[in-house]
């Protein structure tokens, strides 16, 4: 047995954690506050409430507020521009993974010269060493889906190419998250379940990752359980702060497995599909190819056990083969209201499902190389157009 261990984030996490962020030592005096294009976080008061924090601290700040659903290297460029114009020394995203993660792109480009692309690596990007330390960063979840407060990864596109990439390293670990479900119950039912999914793919898929350890493996079931216990509840009732809590908590572990295992080529797929289709809402695409993901792997007999395992942790205590974890899973996306999706709604066709395969190749090649069986173009394929609706 061995692993590595390296989560170097302070979490606070609990309901009003927000207002204890005055009294942190933050990283610097002059923030860039990045926030996404919608409403929500000013009208909610999210906004007003983290700007009372920082003047409490003496902390002085701009606001970035053009963030889109899916994060452009576009907007992380003007961003990072504002940052570096205004002399700011950290950057605080608030938000969804949208948010968090066009923060932590940011970071690194306030810090560096050059194009964003030029750092990132798969498709097109250059692989370039990052010269500079990125500024510090801090996380302000208001959504549970993407773990981001507790990874270092971010998913950037590049419009101009479509090519939607993951990317992180051990600099762009925030160095502060806040997880405080109140900000979260304002989420609407869809976009709940949207997240919710999103968080249970991230332990599912490092759960049979073949870099699993024990340490990932006991996030991950975890933060199955709790997605399967009350993800329904938060979705019917977003009020019923239990629940968001549980969610919370399963998105955070989500995050740690990401820390310590990683995703597998379920999230290539997703990446295919809303790099070329970016009103695709990253947790409705992956909704989306789910059930015969993992029929995919059910039939391969290369994870078994841990299928079942899954299964059982998402509440089907009778289960015994690894059909049980579709089944279940079936289950839960029918409480949720979610088990009907469908591509074509986005405008996607079954004569764009090849080059939703190449591009998922193109920008996910280290998540398929990580899966417990290698999908063939023939299997993903196959995964694609069984999922089409």
């Amino acid at each position: 047995m061995f692993f590595n261990y390296y989560i170097p984030t302070k979490i606070l996490f609990g309901k009003g954690q927000l207002g204890n962020l005055h009294k942190q030592k933050l990283p610097g005096t002059n923030a860039l506050i990045v926030i996404s294009s919608g409403n929500s976080v000013k009208k909610y008061g999210y906004l007003d409430r983290l700007t009372a924090e920082l003047s409490k601290a003496n902390v002085t700040f701009q606001i970035y507020d053009k963030v889109m659903p899916n994060p452009t290297k576009d907007g992380v460029m003007e961003a990072a521009q504002i940052a570096k114009q205004n002399k700011c020394d950290f950057v605080i995203g608030l938000g969804g993974g949208s948010a968090m993660d066009s923060a932590k792109a940011t970071a690194i480009m306030a810090a560096n010269d050059g194009d964003l692309w030029d750092y990132f690596n798969g498709g097109s990007a250059k692989g370039m060493t990052i010269p500079n330390k990125p500024l510090p960063m801090i996380a302000i979840t208001t959504s549970a889906g993407t773990g981001t407060e507790a990874d270092p990864w971010m998913v950037i596109t590049n419009t101009e190419l479509c090519e939607k990439m993951g990317f992180g390293y051990d600099e762009t670990y925030p160095v502060l998250s806040i997880v405080d479900p109140e900000l979260m119950l304002t989420v609407p039912p869809h976009l709940t379940a949207y997240q919710g999914f999103d968080a249970l793919f991230h332990s599912t898929e490092g759960y049979i990752n073949t870099i699993a350890t024990t340490v990932s493996d006991i996030y991950a079931l975890k933060a199955i359980n709790l997605v399967g216990k009350s993800l329904s509840n938060a979705v019917k009732n977003g009020n019923d702060i239990e629940a968001r809590t549980d969610i919370a908590l399963a998105n955070t572990l989500s995050g740690f497995v990401e820390s310590t295992s990683c995703c597998t080529s379920e999230h290539s797929l997703e990446h295919g599909i809303s790099g070329l289709f970016p009103e695709v809402p990253h947790g409705a695409g992956l909704i989306m190819v789910s059930k015969e993901y993992y029929t995919f792997f059910a039939n391969s007999g290369a994870c078994n056990e841990k299928l079942v395992d899954m299964a059982h942790a998402l509440g089907m205590k009778n289960a015994t083969k690894p059909m049980d974890f579709v089944a279940a899973l079936t289950d839960l996306q029918k409480s949720c209201g979610v088990d009907n999706l469908k591509m074509s709604d986005y405008g996607i066709k079954r004569e764009h499902l090849p080059e939703i395969l190449k591009m998922s190749r193109l920008v996910g090649a280290n998540m398929f190389s990580m899966d417990c069986v290698i999908l063939s173009d023939d299997d993903v394929m196959s995964i694609l157009e069984k999922s089409y609706k």
